[in-house]
């Protein structure tokens, strides 16, 4: 390989590092509760709600079914084929009908620059899902962590 090919191998992996660089977290998270009016959910059920839901500010959720929980932010330098998100849900041990065990639940999210809030969220609604303990919310952009929380169901 010679230097000159070197060189411009080195650089584009440099360009594309910045790129990843550029998208970042701008302003305040909203975490918490998200409100609904909704009182009598069954399982299976999920209600459609508004991109603009006001969310209860809270660490602390209750475990019972239409409880729908998370985070809401701002990312700006978003580009439409940058690296996507990787949203990861850290769970106390959801254990699906089938008898797995699942410790974690894993999104990728492909960046959409015109929108100028992201949700990141969990809605209680199946029975299994409604498991007690420490629940963990992670937004990455390839390795970078852009945000994090932590929710206590109880």
């Amino acid at each position: 390989m010679t230097l000159s090919r070197l060189s411009t191998l080195i650089a584009l992996g440099l360009v594309s590092s910045v790129a990843i660089a550029d998208v970042r977290l701008e302003g305040p998270i909203e975490f918490g509760i998200f409100e609904t009016q909704y009182k009598d959910h069954q399982p299976g059920e999920r209600v459609l709600t508004r991109s603009d839901q006001n969310i209860l500010a809270t660490d602390q959720v209750p475990a019972k079914l239409g409880t729908k929980f998370g985070m809401r932010y701002s990312l700006s330098g978003k580009r439409e084929n940058d690296t996507p998100l990787t949203l990861l849900y850290l769970t106390p041990g959801v254990t699906t009908p089938d008898g797995k065990r699942h410790d974690k639940f894993e999104v990728v999210q492909k960046l959409v620059p015109g929108v100028p809030m992201d949700v990141m969220a969990f809605e209680f609604t199946e029975t299994h899902e409604v498991v007690p303990g420490e629940w963990r919310f992670l937004v990455f952009q390839g390795d970078r962590l852009l945000a994090e929380q932590r929710f206590h169901v109880n």
